[in-house]
C-alpha cells in the first residue's frame, strides 16, 4: 500500500480531501462518460466538438446530462479505499473534491457511503488546480486540510495543504510534493503503471495466432518454398495482426462496463485501469496506420479484403455482437476472410472447397464459444447473457447447431478428397482420408470438453494450449506431406 504498508491513521483532526480521477478510481470519469455516451449513441460523437464551446465545466455538465456511470463497475484504488474506510471509522471528516461533474461525484459518493461532503465541478465552475485550492482554503483555511491527489496539477493544492497523500504517482511527482508541502501523510504506490507488457496485453498479441489462417493458401497451394509468396504472406499476417489489435482496443473501450462485470475480462488493462483511456485511443490510429503500411506491401486486392475485414469486425463490435446467431455467423465470416486474404496476398485462385469447409468448421467453433459462455452462466445461476442475445434455454439448440456444423465440415472435406482438384494437387490423395479422420476426432473432442465444462470460452485459444490439438495437428501435417 504505502510506506512499509503501515496502518497509520494520519492526523484525524484535519479533514481529508480526496481527488477522484486517477486517485480514488484508476481511470478518468470524463473519458469513461464520453465512451459510454458514444456507445449508447455513436452519432453523439458529432456533438462533442460543439459542447467544447461551453468550456470545460460546461462540457462535463452536458455529458453528465446524457450519461449515468455505474459506480459499482469502476476500478477503485483498493488500497486507498481501505485507508479511507479506516479514517472514517475514526470519525475523520472525509471530503470528495473533484474536477468531475457534481452528478458523477454524487453518484460515486453515494455508492461508497464514506464521504461527509462533496465538492465538484458545476455547469459554470471547473473545480481543478487553482480553483480547487481556492475552494478548499475558503472552506477549511490555509493549511487546514490534507489532500490526496495523483497528478502534477495537484501540486497547486498541496502547497496550501497541511499534508499530502500521494497516490499512483511517479517518484518525480512525490519529490515535488515533498517540496511544496510540510508533510507527506501517506504514499500509495502506483497500481496502474503502464508498461510495454501492458500495452501488448491490451493489443491481445496472443490473439494473432488466429491470423495463422492467412498461411492456409500458401501451404495448400504448395508455395511454401516460394520466397516471394512467403514474404507476401508475412506482410499479410502482420497487417491483420495490427488491424485486429486496433479493433480489440476499440471493442474494449466500448465494453468497459460489461468487461468489469466479467470474471476474467475484468483483468484486461482498460477494464482494470492499468492502461489509460487516452493512450488506448491514440494507439488505435497508430495500429491502423501500421496495418495498412504492411498491407500495401502486397497488392490492392489484399488491401480491399483487409478493409472489408475492418468494416465487418467494427460492425460486429458495435452492433452485431448482441444479435443471436448473426454474431456467430459474423465471427465465422471473419475467420474465412483471413483465408481469402491469404489467397489474395499471394495471388492464387480461391478454393471454394476450402471456403465451404472453413465456413462450417469455424461456425462450429464460434458456437462452442457461445455454448461455453452459456454453460458458465448456467453454473453461476444466471438465466441470460447481458452482452449477448442468448438465454440459458438456448443451450440445446446452440450445441445442436454447432455439432452439426462441425460434422458437415468433415463431409465437405471427404467430398473434396474425391474431387478432381485433389487428384491434380496430390499424388497420393487417399492419405487425405487421415486428415478427415483427425479433424473429425478433434471437433468431437472440443465439443466433449465443452459439455464437460472444461472448455475455455475461446476454443481457438484453448486449442493453442491443448496437447491433444497439437497431436492432431502433427497427424494432419504428416498426412498432408504423405499425400503430396
Amino acid at each position: 500500500m504505502t510506506n512499509s504498508d503501515s496502518e497509520t491513521l494520519g492526523n484525524t483532526s484535519l479533514p481529508l480531501c480526496v481527488d477522484l480521477d486517477g486517485t480514488l478510481i484508476q481511470t478518468d470519469s470524463l473519458w469513461e462518460s464520453c465512451l459510454r455516451l458514444i456507445h449508447q449513441n455513436p452519432f453523439m460523437l458529432l456533438l462533442l466538438p460543439f459542447w467544447l464551446f461551453h468550456g470545460k465545466a460546461g462540457f462535463k455538465h452536458k455529458i453528465s446530462q446524457h450519461v449515468e456511470l455505474s459506480p459499482s463497475s469502476l476500478p477503485f484504488n483498493t488500497d486507498l479505499l481501505k485507508y479511507l474506510t479506516q479514517q472514517r471509522l475514526h470519525n475523520r471528516h472525509l471530503v470528495l473534491v473533484t474536477a468531475a461533474n457534481k452528478n458523477i461525484a454524487e453518484a460515486i459518493a453515494h455508492h461508497l457511503n464514506i464521504f461527509d461532503e462533496i465538492l465538484a465541478s458545476e455547469e459554470t465552475h471547473n473545480l481543478s488546480g487553482k480553483n480547487k485550492a481556492a475552494m478548499l482554503c475558503e472552506r477549511f483555511g490555509e493549511k487546514g486540510f490534507v489532500y490526496a491527489g495523483n497528478a502534477n496539477i495537484d501540486l497547486k493544492v498541496w502547497q496550501h495543504a497541511a499534508a499530502a497523500i500521494v497516490v499512483n504517482a511517479p517518484a518525480t511527482l512525490l519529490a515535488k510534493a515533498q517540496q511544496v508541502t510540510d508533510e507527506i501523510e501517506e504514499v500509495f504506490e502506483s497500481q496502474q503503471a503502464t508498461s510495454i507488457k501492458t500495452i501488448l496485453k491490451a493489443m491481445r498479441v496472443h490473439q494473432w495466432a488466429k491470423n495463422m489462417l492467412i498461411f492456409s493458401a500458401l501451404v495448400l497451394s504448395h508455395n511454401l518454398f516460394n520466397n516471394t509468396a512467403v514474404q507476401a504472406s508475412l506482410w499479410a499476417f502482420f497487417a491483420f495482426g495490427f488491424a485486429a489489435s486496433a479493433i480489440y482496443l476499440i471493442n474494449d473501450l466500448m465494453d468497459l462496463e460489461a468487461d468489469r462485470k466479467h470474471k476474467t475480462k475484468k483483468y484486461r488493462p482498460l477494464a482494470a485501469g492499468t492502461l489509460p483511456i487516452p493512450l488506448a485511443i491514440m494507439l488505435v490510429p497508430l495500429l491502423l496506420l501500421l496495418s495498412y503500411a504492411f498491407a500495401w506491401q502486397t497488392n490492392t486486392d489484399f488491401v480491399n479484403v483487409l478493409t472489408v475485414y475492418l468494416v465487418l469486425t467494427t460492425a460486429y463490435s458495435l452492433y452485431l455482437k448482441p444479435v443471436a446467431l448473426l454474431d456467430v455467423i459474423t465471427l465465422t465470416s471473419l475467420y474465412t476472410i483471413r483465408i481469402i486474404a491469404g489467397a489474395m496476398a499471394i495471388a492464387v485462385p480461391l478454393s471454394y472447397w476450402l471456403l465451404a469447409f472453413s465456413m462450417f468448421i469455424f461456425l462450429s467453433l464460434a458456437l462452442i464459444k457461445r455454448f461455453s459462455e452459456l454453460n458458465n452462466l448456467s453454473q453461476q445461476g444466471e438465466v441470460k447473457s447481458e452482452a449477448r442475445g442468448y438465454h440459458i434455454d438456448d443451450l440445446p439448440a446452440v450445441s445442436l447447431f454447432g455439432i452439426s456444423s462441425g460434422y458437415i465440415s468433415i463431409m465437405i472435406l471427404v467430398l473434396y478428397i474425391h474431387d478432381l482438384q485433389a487428384d491434380s494437387l496430390y499424388s497420393q490423395p487417399d492419405w487425405l482420408w487421415f486428415v478427415a479422420v483427425a479433424i473429425l476426432y478433434w471437433i468431437s473432442h472440443m465439443w466433449l470438453l465443452a459439455f464437460r465444462g472444461q472448455m475455455n470460452e475461446d476454443p481457438v485459444l484453448f486449442a493453442i494450449r491443448d496437447k491433444t490439438s497439437y497431436i492432431v495437428s502433427l497427424f494432419v501435417i504428416t498426412s498432408l506431406y504423405l499425400a503430396l
